[in-house]
């Protein structure tokens, strides 16, 4: 399997709940934790922080979550199944997002500062998540993916809102005309 991008057609497809954990749920963890690592060792600048199994082309409702968002050396991820908002509150606050499916494009994308997240373990145990900053973000981001949504939707009227990486790893200002509105790889279009 590999990780699938813009403008494949299968990211905008809203994916199916999982009724039982079984060999293929798990077998589907284990590549989306394989996938997220391999992606990360040829991105040196960038962290795989999440991944939602739609971007292996697998129409499924799980999702994975790093568990140490600040150490890249700490390469462990939590599998949430059939992970569902309950709620968003706080103040909503716009930072950059990137994606493993949209190469080379990242956006000031705002959101909730807070999340509260239901969804069953990899073991079969439900869980509720309460999430604030980083992770609260990452949550709603992978769990947009379940439902057919990238980051470039929330932001795609503001052309101020997105940016490019240089070789150097820094975030730049992307030129909304050339590099992003007319760009059918990322749309699709």
């Amino acid at each position: 399997m590999k990780i699938i991008t813009t403008p494949d057609a299968r990211l905008r497809e809203k994916s199916e709940k999982i009724h039982q954990i079984d060999e293929e749920v798990i077998g589907i963890i284990a590549e989306m934790r394989k996938l997220s690592l391999d992606w990360e060792k040829e991105h040196p600048y960038e962290m795989s922080a999440a991944m939602a199994a739609p971007q292996m082309g697998v129409n499924k409702r799980i999702i994975i979550v790093r568990d140490d968002m600040e150490d890249k050396k700490k390469a462990t991820f939590t599998a949430l199944i059939n992970p569902e908002v309950i709620r968003t509150e706080g103040k909503e606050v716009a930072d950059y997002e990137g994606c493993l499916s949209v190469p080379s494009v990242y956006g000031m994308v705002p959101r909730a500062s807070k999340v509260k997240v239901k969804a069953v373990l990899e073991d079969g145990t439900p869980v509720r998540i309460k999430a604030t900053g980083d992770t609260a973000r990452t949550l709603l981001h992978e769990i947009d993916h379940l439902n057919g949504i990238l980051f470039i939707d929330h932001i795609k009227d503001n052309p101020k809102a997105f940016y490019k990486m240089t070789d150097k790893g820094d975030l730049v200002p992307a030129d909304y005309e050339k590099e992003i509105r007319n760009n059918e790889e990322l749309w699709g279009e």
